[in-house]
């Protein structure tokens, strides 16, 4: 039996891809992995009315880790329901990892005022599962609600729409602790926190008091509280402060994908899914159905993905080898998909990585 089975689901659309790309990298990696392959997404609902059917939830759960394309959303489609969320949530997979580096020779890096290309390290840690994803809604509104609260008064009588934003103390609690321990164990100085709690007092007032808490068992490294449109205004101007960042679910899909752009764009953001049991990488890129079978976009996102799927199977070498061998060919500059100026596809990209290692 391989010392590894992983899932590979490529999803949708340029999925496809970009799942061949990286698959060509874990290949040259040599490592002792068995594919579990598995569909989910669009074409499962298509299929079976079901974006994950039976047997996915099977290969899921037989594996150590899901390696996962991307997959197309259809808002407004009865019953449907996304394979990602769907997938999070069975999981508990609490922690959305998100690092943004900025790679030498890349042409697409930010340029401050100045015009310097100043470095890029951030890792941002956003909360996966509560917030106002947590899908509680209401609409039309119970009357009962329009008595709970004095601030629900003034919209007695109209057309009222309400999304919740729901948290809870442990999972303030856990996000602000994996992104501190994973502070410590990559060497990282500064955790900063992402809030806005002076308007939403009492969500991200609880958020910043386990921050707080959390802080106090690492005092060598420095912490700062910083409201998200703050953030978002540093960004653009001096987004090398930042080290590590942790936040709460809709403010960290927002300055995740800001950050992303910084470096590059989408086509260079990965994502880790993580909870205690389990683990599931993708881009953060959607499946772009216009460009399906056409191998032009870029497949470092996914690629990407690799690194931190290594880390977490405890295969820190081939980790290392792999992020060396991105900025590599970035540098070189030799082989480049459209969106870098160049010409080469998807799969053109994914050799030269594997050639790099």
């Amino acid at each position: 039996m391989a010392k590894h089975r992983i899932c590979r689901i490529p999803g949708d659309g340029i999925g496809h891809d970009v799942m061949e790309a990286a698959t060509i990298v874990v290949e040259a990696l040599g490592l002792d992995l068995e594919w579990v392959d598995a569909d989910a997404g669009w074409c499962m609902w298509e299929k079976h009315g079901n974006t994950v059917p039976e047997a996915t939830w099977k290969a899921l759960e037989s594996t150590k880790c899901c390696l996962f394309g991307a997959i197309t959303s259809k808002p407004g489609v009865k019953g449907f329901k996304s394979a990602i969320l769907q997938i999070r949530q069975r999981f508990d997979m609490y922690i959305n990892l998100r690092p943004m580096k900025s790679y030498e020779g890349n042409p697409l890096n930010f340029r401050n005022p100045k015009g310097e290309n100043p470095p890029i390290d951030m890792v941002i840690f956003r909360e996966n599962t509560e917030g106002l994803y947590s899908a509680v809604e209401f609409h039309p509104t119970p009357e009962a609600m329009f008595e709970m609260h004095p601030g629900m008064e003034r919209f007695k009588g109209r057309d009222v729409a309400v999304s919740c934003r729901v948290f809870t103390r442990d999972g303030c609690r856990r996000i602000v602790e994996a992104a501190f321990k994973y502070a410590k164990e990559h060497g990282r100085k500064k955790v900063t926190a992402v809030h806005k709690a002076n308007v939403i007092r009492l969500t991200c007032g609880m958020f910043l008091e386990e921050f707080r808490e959390v802080a106090k068992q690492y005092p060598d490294i420095e912490t700062t509280e910083e409201n998200v449109d703050a953030v978002t205004m540093w960004f653009v101007k001096n987004p090398d402060f930042y080290d590590v960042l942790v936040t709460t679910n809709m403010f960290g899909d927002i300055i995740s994908d800001e950050a992303a752009q910084l470096v590059g764009g989408l086509g260079f953001a990965a994502s880790a899914n993580m909870g205690d049991r389990y683990a599931l990488f993708e881009p953060s890129h959607g499946s772009a159905p216009k460009y399906a079978g056409m191998y032009k976009v870029n497949p470092t996102a996914m690629i990407k993905c690799i690194p931190l799927m290594c880390d977490y199977i405890g295969e820190k070498e081939e980790a290392r080898a792999v992020e060396a061998a991105i900025a590599r060919v970035v540098k070189e500059g030799k082989v480049r998909t459209y969106d870098l100026g160049g010409s080469n596809t998807t799969l053109e990209v994914g050799q030269a990585i594997a050639d790099a290692l």
